[in-house]
């Protein structure tokens, strides 16, 4: 069956839409220019948009320069795309303008012609209302679209990746305790160490995540500034006096983040350092999260042949050859997804630092890198802390045998014995595969009841506890 069409216009003249969509035509041209790839502009900066294109109808009608009947229309249709009632008429790719242009017309194609549908009128008429003069009042794409930019990365961080790492890290302290008194073997490059305790190695990795999340909240307040009002290049030319306090206001009311008015909008413009912030702040995180699924993949790994000390949750097969196979896939999925969050955030800071004059003209890319990182790491960590980290189980014996036959537990003689006879005793022992306590019994260092109270792996683990 051949879809209908309909003609729209714009300044560069007629174009055919298909009559069944709302986007208009310069949303129709940018589809045929830019057809690049498959990577669509995220859904997320379409409704940041869409709230910015009501609170600023709101604020246009308060300040006189938009008729309340209209703006009611721009309101009604922006809250139809922020509960996800449009999603598929907002089709373009990333790889576009780089200013965000097509995309913010987008928004203001579909508002207006699902509005004017509201009211009555045919598709692609702008009457009563009009992409431009209506729903892009006292706007630019140059500060509507950076704008929208910090408010997606604001709302995913605060309310997606954040209660998923407070999620893992609940999870972590929780085994944490549970096994804060069995002790085990530290290692120290790949080789044994000194002991430490279960909950004392857990809690390294969950004291890690909470510096990442305090390196996230630190970012926020930069995310909350806006440079809404600036229009074209910083100035505010064809905003009226007051639009952006009003407009950012009533953005902060719908949303529960307390945006502000960015102090000065040049720079607003001409950079988006506080998205390269926060992409770094995320990729930090990967770096935690990385090193936490090695280690736990690592801890696990045997289960006769490995480490063995930790024993991870049989999701399902890990091989199609060989039966009953089970993998860390956990650990895994989070890190490969850690190292691609890391090659977004490499190509997002090259593009933050692409500002020419008074604008950045990569932000497309930008938000796009930064919105996939933290989906998937949000995603990833909540996989990993429901399928891995909750089941986490111990290995007693192997921690046991691990621990009772370490050589480096020859570190608390030290004092008693001094460093060169300790290291001679557990050069000795390692040559002729026999324990520390018959070597140094044999050669009379210690009494047996002397030996026993030093090497007690507790006192090594908390040397400072009573």
């Amino acid at each position: 069956m051949t879809q209908g069409i309909r003609i729209e216009s714009d300044s560069m003249g007629s174009i055919e839409v298909p009559e069944d969509c709302y986007w208009g035509a310069q949303t129709q041209r940018s589809l045929q220019h830019f057809a690049i790839g498959a990577e669509r502009i995220p859904l997320e900066v379409i409704v940041a948009l869409a709230h910015i294109k009501k609170a600023a109808a709101h604020a246009n009608v308060e300040l006189g320069v938009l008729a309340e009947d209209i703006g009611h229309l721009i309101v009604e249709v922006a809250d139809e795309i922020c509960n996800g009632g449009h999603d598929a008429q907002f089709p373009l790719h990333v790889w576009q303008t780089g200013s965000g242009t097509q995309t913010n017309m987008n928004v203001n194609e579909v508002i207006a012609n699902r509005a004017n549908e509201m009211a009555g009128s045919l598709l692609g008429s702008k009457s009563p209302v009009h992409p431009n003069d209506h729903v892009n009042r006292s706007q630019s794409s140059n500060d509507v679209f950076p704008s929208a930019m910090n408010v997606a990365a604001a709302i995913a961080i605060e309310y997606y990746l954040t209660p998923a790492i407070e999620g893992l890290i609940r999870t972590l302290e929780e085994k944490a305790a549970l096994w804060t008194d069995v002790p085990k073997l530290g290692r120290t490059h790949r080789q044994d160490a000194v002991p430490m305790t279960v909950g004392q190695e857990l809690s390294a990795f969950a004291y890690q995540l909470e510096a990442d999340l305090v390196r996230l909240e630190q970012i926020l307040p930069q995310l909350h500034m806006l440079p809404l009002g600036g229009t074209a290049i910083g100035t505010g030319l064809n905003a009226p006096k007051g639009f952006a306090k009003r407009a950012i206001g009533h953005l902060a009311e719908y949303i529960g983040i307390p945006f502000t008015q960015m102090e000065n909008t040049f720079a607003g413009l001409a950079s988006s350092d506080e998205i390269v912030s926060a992409s770094g702040a995320v990729r930090t995180l990967a770096c935690s999260l990385l090193k936490i699924a090695n280690d736990i993949a690592l801890l696990s790994s045997g289960p006769r042949a490995g480490i063995g000390e930790y024993v991870l949750p049989a999701n399902e097969p890990g091989s199609s050859i060989m039966p009953g196979k089970v993998n860390p896939t956990q650990c895994e999925a989070l890190a490969m997804v850690c190292v691609q969050v890391m090659g977004l955030d490499s190509s997002l800071a090259f593009a933050g630092s692409q500002g020419v004059m008074q604008l950045n003209v990569y932000r497309p890319l930008m938000i796009y890198n930064l919105l996939t990182s933290i989906r998937l790491i949000t995603d990833a960590t909540r996989m990993f802390t429901q399928y891995a980290v909750a089941g986490l189980e111990l290995n007693a014996r192997k921690i046991e045998e691990y621990l009772s036959s370490s050589l480096m537990l020859v570190t608390a003689l030290t004092p008693a014995i001094g460093y060169d006879r300790a290291a001679a005793v557990a050069k000795k022992a390692f040559e002729q595969d026999r324990t520390l306590k018959e070597v140094v019994l044999e050669e009379g260092l210690l009494e047996e009841k002397e030996f026993d109270e030093v090497m007690d792996s507790m006192h090594m683990a908390r040397p400072y506890s009573e």
